[in-house]
């Protein structure tokens, strides 16, 4: 009992005590010296202030446009992958593999990369930022992993009904996979959601930096937020940059910690059906 406090512990501390910096004034974050953790003259100014910056509006709509397709994008990509990778008798099933494994140690490297994207006319575009970390090949191994795992008495029976792959995929393996589906789909929407690397490489308009990217330019570039020029912040001057800081991160925040519970349940039905399988 007292280590699974203690693991409690590592993990909601540090969340709790940013959230309650998020929400307090300046002088109750001075009288803390840093992170508050006891709640006192709680209050909504710093995200009044930040919001009417209209910098983190932007990203936040940025962060769920990139988000939003990027993950639509990716698990397409992945579940018909995993699925033609998973047919043993699939064309090139091997050679393509290989292929991809191969690309888990070795790739290209940034330069390279940078001058495909520039190459392509993405660089200054939002698929910048989808396109380039659209596929994660350990994730097309664990799809394909479970799509093996589809009871082929099912994928038979369905054959002598007359289904063609297609068919298949969408009516029987599909439906039979949800649990690691949801899982697949939470690991993207939180890498795109945090992303920043791909911004900070092929985004040079801070108008259409993703949240991530404005909490690490916020970081590091001084006393006031990126874009947020003087307009719409007469009150910085009684705010506490620290308050700012814990406000946009809570933000990045608040999406994860609503989608985890959900996934979560998915994620457990589907350790029992693959130790069931097994």
């Amino acid at each position: 009992t007292s280590v699974i406090g203690v693991t409690l512990a590592v993990f909601i501390v540090p969340v709790w005590a940013v959230g309650i910096t998020s929400f307090s004034t300046k002088a109750s974050i001075n009288a803390a010296g840093g992170l508050v953790l006891v709640p006192h003259g709680l209050s909504l100014a710093n995200y009044q202030l930040i919001f009417n910056g209209g910098t983190v509006s932007q990203a936040l709509t940025v962060s769920a446009f990139v988000t939003l397709v990027g993950t639509a994008i990716s698990m397409v990509v992945s579940v018909l992958c995993a699925y033609g990778l998973s047919r043993p008798r699939s064309f090139g099933q091997r050679p393509l593999l290989l292929t991809l494994v191969v690309t888990m140690f070795f790739n290209g490297g940034i330069i390279p990369t940078f001058l495909v994207v520039s190459d392509l006319k993405l660089y200054g575009s939002l698929w910048a930022m989808i396109l380039p970390s659209a596929v994660n090949v350990f994730n097309i191994l664990i799809i394909r992993s479970f799509f093996q795992n589809t009871a082929i008495e099912l994928i038979e029976a369905a054959r002598l009904d007359g289904a063609n792959e297609w068919r298949l995929l969408w009516s029987v393996v599909i439906p039979t996979s949800r649990p690691v589906l949801a899982v697949m789909t939470m690991f993207y929407a939180v890498a795109y959601w945090g992303t920043f690397f791909n911004a900070l490489l092929y985004e040079p308009d801070s108008r259409k930096w993703p949240l991530a990217m404005v909490i690490y330019e916020y970081t590091y570039s001084g006393n006031q937020m990126p874009g947020m020029g003087t307009t719409g912040i007469g009150g910085l001057q009684n705010a506490s940059q620290l308050g700012l800081q814990m406000c946009v991160v809570t933000l990045s925040l608040v999406p994860i910690i609503i989608l985890t519970p959900f996934v979560q349940k998915h994620f457990a039905k589907g350790m029992l059906t693959g130790a069931i399988k097994g």
